[in-house]
């Protein structure tokens, strides 16, 4: 069973940073891909980041690039999400998602069959 643990959220000002945590059990990060994506009030789920390992290949949402960077620490089968320069516009909560569905595109929900419980983000101006 796939269980995962998101920490590291809080709340910033803007321009700030936070470093979100994912600690995966039941489940090797060096396999597939994982990522991480967030859900504002009132709004869809929507994806952030996505690490494939086989080439290591990372994808992002537009709204993101340049200022988060998702990465992983096999050793700790934790998966990091950097996030920098952080705007108001990145208040959510934050979830970690793994064992991907075979279902693309990788950055919407459908990609991933687990999910964690979620780290809210609050960025104030």
């Amino acid at each position: 069973q796939v269980q995962l643990v998101e920490s590291g959220g809080g709340s910033v000002q803007a321009g700030g940073s936070l470093r979100l945590s994912c600690a995966a059990s039941g489940y090797i990060v060096n396999n597939g891909c994982m990522g991480w994506f967030r859900q504002a009030a009132g709004k869809q789920r929507e994806g952030v980041a996505v690490i494939c390992f086989g080439g290591g290949s990372t994808y992002y949402a537009d709204s993101v690039k340049g200022r988060f960077t998702i990465s992983r620490d096999s050793a700790k089968n934790t998966v990091y999400l950097q996030m920098n320069s952080l705007k108001p516009t990145d208040t959510a909560m934050y979830y970690c998602a793994a064992d991907f569905s075979g279902t693309w595109p990788l950055l919407q929900p459908g990609a991933f069959r687990s999910f964690g419980q979620g780290t809210q983000v609050a960025v104030s101006s």
